[in-house]
């Protein structure tokens, strides 16, 4: 079967997505939080602290404590695992308070700077007893009350009936197993403590109303393993596997434990974080702007293409954006009209005898891309992401390259991390997908700044970096 025909996950209707809100709302974590923010609350009021190192206590507590991730969700809700990094998070806010201190940031009262240090050290006698208490709620609502992420487990072999087993036997850890997903299964189907699920992994996810899928060994092909994990991770859920040679993972901060077992927490969806908006944000402003200084340039080159070769101007093509959908991009027209448009089913390669003098050196500038701000103000692209394709080509790559469907997980982009590492044009189609599927995996807003400072300078020294 080609990849093209791979089950995609579809669009969700309306009414699926306000369940999914509600359930990434995790309750531990809110309460977590809301001790912590009390806890900060009393000490500063108890303390004689003007409002300037109020907001140094709070902002060093809260902010240390947030980046070291106490407020993450979490199957292991130990007091006594966790307390390391509570300490540890408190004792770097200790140390940022005194600094504050010394420099006189807050002011050169030393009686203050002495209380504010007190007044952390009170917040972690306040803290913790109620950090104990609530994760000791929040095992007790899951036992008593079933607060359970609906799971699926991809791999019906022994790893995955002994997860499974340790899900029903101990609901503290929040999964509640409803099916095994394997097209292979290793055990005969009546052995097994949940159903074997025959549909489609998107399916399945939609129809159970499924929040995790746990990866476990599996006798298929790795390959299927992996379009696993990123489906379940394309439709939002929680995603996490069993590593390789699991015995001897140590604990860590992507490290999950369902008793014995460690998980692998894949990180979620870039669209499905709170900082993909400050992306879209920059996105309209920046192409906004640009569009406005650039057009002169666009009117220039839009001129030139004229005298050159007539009308259209403006190129139009359907491409392949988000999900799969179709949108048209637009260009500036850099390849002669000469008779039908082949342009769907045609690959331009270097020395194509239908660009003249000016379709080369748009092409050579890069300048033929600057209709493409429309597209990122219109939402059909980002300013970063995987360049996009035809709908012919698509269906022929993803028929024949690995996890090319994959790279659509977001939208494309004008220009990505593919294109600054020289893959443009002929180029090698494997790379170019191994690269998009890897800034999806590592997306970040400096990973998109890092990509548009060498497409400047790739443009400007016309050199790989």
């Amino acid at each position: 079967m080609s990849r093209w025909r791979h089950p995609k996950p579809r669009s969700k209707p309306r009414e699926a997505v306000e369940p999914d809100l509600l359930r990434r709302v995790n309750a531990v974590a809110v309460l977590l939080g809301a001790v912590d923010v009390t806890a900060v609350a009393v000490v500063t009021a108890r303390f004689p602290l003007d409002w300037r190192w109020t907001a140094v206590v709070a902002a060093a507590l809260l902010g240390v404590r947030a980046a070291c991730r106490l407020y993450r969700r979490r199957l292991w809700l130990s007091w006594f695992h966790d307390l390391p990094r509570s300490a540890g998070a408190t004792a770097v806010a200790f140390a940022l308070v005194t600094l504050v201190g010394l420099l006189g940031l807050a002011g050169g009262d030393l009686g203050a700077a002495v209380a504010a240090q007190w007044a952390v050290l009170g917040f972690a006698g306040l803290s913790e007893p109620a950090r104990l208490a609530v994760f000791a709620f929040g095992r007790w609502c899951r036992r008593r009350f079933h607060r359970c992420d609906r799971t699926l487990v991809v791999g019906a072999g022994k790893v995955g009936v002994d997860l499974v087993g340790a899900m029903l036997a101990h609901p503290e850890f929040g999964l509640r197993p409803v099916g095994f997903v394997d097209p292979e299964p290793a055990l005969d189907r009546a052995a097994l403590p949940v159903d074997l699920v025959d549909e489609d992994l998107a399916d399945a996810i939609t129809r159970l109303g499924v929040g995790t899928v746990v990866l476990a060994f599996s006798h298929a092909r790795e390959s299927s393993v992996v379009d696993s994990a990123i489906t379940a991770h394309r439709l939002g859920c929680t995603t996490l596997v069993v590593p390789r040679m699991f015995e001897l993972y140590q604990d860590g901060p992507d490290i999950e434990r369902l008793r014995s077992y460690p998980l692998m927490r894949l990180g979620t969806a870039p669209t499905s974080r709170p900082s993909w908006w400050v992306k879209r944000a920059m996105d309209v402003v920046l192409a906004a702007v640009a569009l406005v200084v650039l057009s002169p340039v666009i009117a220039l080159c839009a001129l030139a293409v004229l005298l050159e070769s007539g009308r259209p101007v403006i190129f139009r093509q359907v491409r392949v954006g988000m999900d799969d959908q179709p949108f048209v991009l637009y260009k500036l027209r850099s390849v002669r009209m000469q008779g039908e448009d082949d342009s769907q089913v045609t690959w331009s390669v270097v020395g194509d005898r239908r660009v003249g003098p000016v379709g080369r050196f748009l092409r050579g500038t890069s300048l033929d891309e600057l209709p493409q701000l429309w597209n990122i103000l219109r939402g059909d692209m980002s300013i970063v992401g995987p360049r996009p394709e035809r709908p012919g080509f698509v269906r022929e790559f993803s028929a024949i390259h690995e996890l090319y469907w994959a790279r659509h997980r977001v939208p494309t982009g004008l220009t990505g991390l593919a294109q600054v590492h020289g893959l443009r044009g002929d180029t090698s189609i494997v790379d170019r997908s191994r690269y998009d599927n890897y800034y999806i995996a590592n997306w970040s807003l400096w990973l998109d700044v890092k990509i548009l400072l060498q497409t400047v300078g790739e443009l400007l020294c016309r050199r790989n970096r």
